[in-house]
């Protein structure tokens, strides 16, 4: 199993676990067997071991799943988005993409669908405020908090933005854009 210890808190019960995360928002996911759930710094389970699968704190939730439905934990193990999407991927700059129905929306932090479920992917918001999304033909672009496309749907592949460049594949060539669509360099 992977172990995934911070040397400042590796501790004697982390080994009861096959494996532990960094600790995030004060906790750290560990799992046993088939089994997920979140410990503090000292080892303490605060969040029992009860999800089939669970990602880390982003944004102070935690993406957790149990009979194929994900939902949103935050730090204290209180559900505050319930179980219910067949895909859930981390908050970031305070949305999460979701999958509902075979689509890609977006959510906030209470859970309120803040972009349909109309996109064939997606990937979550860039610290820039766009989110690569695909249409229904395959095509990739970007799309701003509101939903509005920024970017045109003419890409196949779009990746977030980093430091106000994302790389994007054009045709048959990968290229890195600018937050405008401006090609800026070549990979």
């Amino acid at each position: 199993s992977l172990w995934i210890v911070n040397a400042g808190f590796a501790q004697a019960w982390a080994k009861q676990y096959d494996h532990v995360d960094e600790c995030t928002c004060g906790l750290s996911l560990v799992g046993k067997g088939n089994k997920h759930g979140f410990v503090d710094k000292n080892g303490k389970v605060v969040v029992p071991l009860i999800y089939d699968e669970a990602l880390t704190f982003s944004d102070g939730l935690a993406a957790v799943m149990q009979n194929n439905k994900w939902g949103y934990l935050d730090s204290t193990g209180k559900m505050v988005v319930e179980l219910q999407y067949s895909e859930a991927m981390s908050f970031h700059n305070g949305m999460a993409v979701v999958v509902k129905g075979g689509n890609y929306g977006f959510i906030n932090e209470k859970g309120t669908v803040v972009i349909p479920f109309e996109f064939g992917g997606a990937r979550g918001f860039s610290a820039d405020g766009l989110a690569p999304v695909m249409n229904a033909k395959g095509k990739w672009g970007y799309i701003d908090k509101k939903g509005k496309v920024v970017i045109p749907f003419k890409y196949g592949f779009a990746d977030e933005f980093v430091d106000g460049v994302a790389r994007v594949m054009e045709g048959s060539e990968m290229i890195h854009i600018d937050v405008s669509g401006k090609k800026v360099a070549e990979n």
